[in-house]
């Protein structure tokens, strides 16, 4: 593999700070990737030399930040493999893309009696919008489990299926875990049983090849920020035969046809849900993480970051008392472990003060918890700029901190 870390993470300067005076190592892309310098440059030059109000101006400069916020609609599209552009419509990011799908699918699919079936290894993200919406709706919330091992109870999923199930929730990846959920294998049940089935791409589009299309799926919702672009931007895919017939999730300028007080007209997908002046500037830059995935290669990204998740995992096992969860044979680059008689937030406020940055807590993903009876754990996430040098760096800190404690 021709993979160029050393010019890779010349991309990202903010890895040659330092912290308390230690060499900085990140290990938490998994809550939020660094950004690369194309995507600030994206920004600037947008500030600098042709920003304006998109979709409705008259003159030079609209008409041009327009242009570049529309290509990343097709951008977007090419990158997952989508059939339409239109499919693709701009959020805050996942949470949002949930929310919109949790409320619009619902107001017009749902009824009294209903259930939607949720993983059990979900973010709060992938639950919370839709035991809301099941309160709305009068609807009820089925929970699909997942083995001791990490891995989804497949066998379990036409067991739970009855004609009240309308849609079915999973993450991609999970963010705890690390488990690459079997999608294809779900949306073909869910195929068997006219269920819809949303996917939580948060952790899997930085990582993995996605196709929209061949794995079937009917919502494909993922964040800028998690992929080495900018915060405040989401992306919701929705097949176009779901998008048409479901009410917009918010009310305002541009997704509207017609105003009058007699009643309004709703604009064509993906406008319909786009209310209200969207984030421009963005949205542009993620174009520009977009253009940087695309130059590494998303195959080479996934076997770097496997031989990252490879090594590291087999120096962790060999720590007395560390457990790690989630260990199926099909995981992205996520590890989360906790280590007998050691408080997880202990370990990573003095492996911070040792300069790596790490992620304690229940990872909002207090379902996962519950499973294995846990208050919290550790997680380290790795991106496409970490090391193996950095995993030493790390482990040799953690050995020295479980001394100290």
């Amino acid at each position: 593999m021709n993979y160029d870390i050393h010019k890779i993470r010349s991309y990202f300067p903010i890895l040659e700070n330092k912290v308390y005076d230690k060499p900085f190592v990140y290990f938490d892309s998994g809550a939020s990737a660094q950004k690369p310098v194309q995507v600030l440059e994206a920004e600037e030059e947008l500030h600098n030399k042709y920003y304006g109000n998109i979709h409705r101006g008259a003159h030079f400069m609209a008409d041009k930040a327009t242009e570049q916020f529309e290509n990343v609609r097709n951008k977007v599209k090419d990158l997952i493999n989508a059939k339409n552009r239109e499919e693709i419509i701009f959020t805050k990011g996942t949470t949002e893309s949930i929310n919109l799908v949790a409320f619009s699918f619902c107001e017009q699919f749902v009824k009294e009696g209903d259930e939607i079936i949720v993983s059990e290894m979900e973010h709060h993200a992938n639950i919370v919008p839709w035991q809301l919406a099941a309160i709305r709706k009068k609807a009820r919330i089925v929970k699909l489990p997942f083995s001791d091992k990490g891995e989804i109870l497949l066998d379990k999923l036409p067991e739970l299926i009855n004609n009240k199930t309308k849609l079915i929730a999973i993450a991609h990846v999970s963010n705890v875990l690390g488990t690459i959920n079997p999608i294809s294998e779900i949306t073909k049940i869910a195929r068997q049983n006219n269920v819809v089935v949303l996917v939580d791409g948060a952790q899997a589009v930085q990582h993995l090849n996605v196709d929209v299309q061949e794995t079937d799926v009917d919502f494909y919702t993922f964040s800028a920020h998690k992929m080495y672009g900018p915060n405040g931007v989401g992306v919701l895919y929705g097949k176009r035969k779901w998008l048409e017939q479901m009410p917009p999730y918010q009310g305002g300028g541009e997704m509207i046809s017609e105003v009058s007080f007699e009643g309004t007209t709703f604009n064509e997908i993906p406008y319909k849900f786009e209310a209200g002046t969207p984030n421009i500037t963005s949205v542009i830059a993620f174009g520009a993480a977009i253009d940087f995935l695309n130059k590494i290669g998303l195959p080479n990204i996934k076997e770097w970051e496997n031989d990252l998740l490879h090594y590291a995992t087999k120096k962790l096992k060999e720590i007395p008392g560390l457990k790690i969860y989630g260990e199926s044979n099909s995981k992205s680059s996520v590890i989360s472990f906790n280590i007998e008689n050691v408080h997880a937030y202990d370990l990573g406020m003095l492996l911070d003060k040792m300069g790596i940055a790490v992620r304690t807590g229940h990872l909002c993903a207090d379902t996962v918890m519950q499973h294995y009876n846990m208050q919290g754990c550790l997680r380290i996430s790795f991106g496409a700029y970490n090391t193996k040098e950095e995993i030493d760096i790390f482990l040799k800190a953690l050995k020295k901190v479980l001394l100290m404690l």
